[in-house]
């Protein structure tokens, strides 16, 4: 059984001050088995991240389904999900990495992984949020490198444990380096049973590391 099906997605956007209707992603139509990283690929503006933002619900689809087989809740489509169904997958199920990190200005490193190790599991991961973050957990990350905040967001992700994890571009404009630190993290995370589904442009970066690869193009699956 599929950990994740999507059936028929299709979602518009709006522009209110041209009153013009913009596609993001039109009839989308793929599975993802339990510990599988599928990949997505396309151009900018393909409708790659319109998708993520639709499972993660920060975009509510217009039509289609996302079924998600939920720990808690048993097969739930998530575009009918409620908000607090939405609230305590996001809290224990799910995961999103993007390549930009929020954080308030006094947050170090380690507040930031730590709050995400409470939320879901309590004091006992206090260690485990101090294994991820090492070497950074008392810096304040305005300080960081594109690579660090990737890592940093990664870490916060993990810390969780996540059934499915969502990636977004997470190798964008990072030299090699950091991109092997990354792929390491997210190694290891297949290598733990952690479902993924990523968006990227880096073709290098994905080859060996995804069981499925599917290409965008105008909103579609080529």
């Amino acid at each position: 059984m599929a950990l994740l099906q999507i059936d028929g997605l299709s979602k518009t956007f709006l522009l209110h001050r041209v009153n013009r209707r913009v596609q993001g992603c039109q009839d989308i139509d793929f599975a993802i088995e339990p510990g599988q990283f599928v990949g997505i690929t396309g151009r900018s503006g393909s409708g790659k991240s319109t998708i993520l933002r639709c499972i993660w619900r920060t975009n509510l689809p217009e039509r289609g389904r996302i079924l998600y087989d939920s720990q808690r809740f048993g097969m739930l489509d998530l575009a009918q999900a409620t908000q607090r169904q939405m609230l305590y997958l996001r809290t224990y199920e799910l995961g999103y990495v993007s390549q930009f990190l929020n954080a308030l200005p006094r947050q170090t490193a380690y507040d930031i992984v730590l709050k995400s190790a409470l939320e879901a599991y309590g004091a006992d991961e206090r260690s485990r949020a101090e294994e991820e973050t090492e070497g950074l957990w008392e810096l304040y990350p305005r300080t960081f490198s594109g690579g660090e905040k990737l890592r940093l967001n990664i870490a916060a992700a993990m810390i969780k444990r996540p059934r499915l994890l969502l990636l977004d571009e997470p190798t964008a404009s990072l030299d090699n380096a950091s991109k092997l630190k990354v792929r390491s993290l997210i190694e290891q995370l297949k290598a733990e049973g952690t479902t993924m589904l990523g968006i990227f442009h880096d073709l290098e970066f994905m080859e060996g590391l995804c069981d499925h690869e599917f290409n965008m193009q105008e909103g579609m699956m080529a």
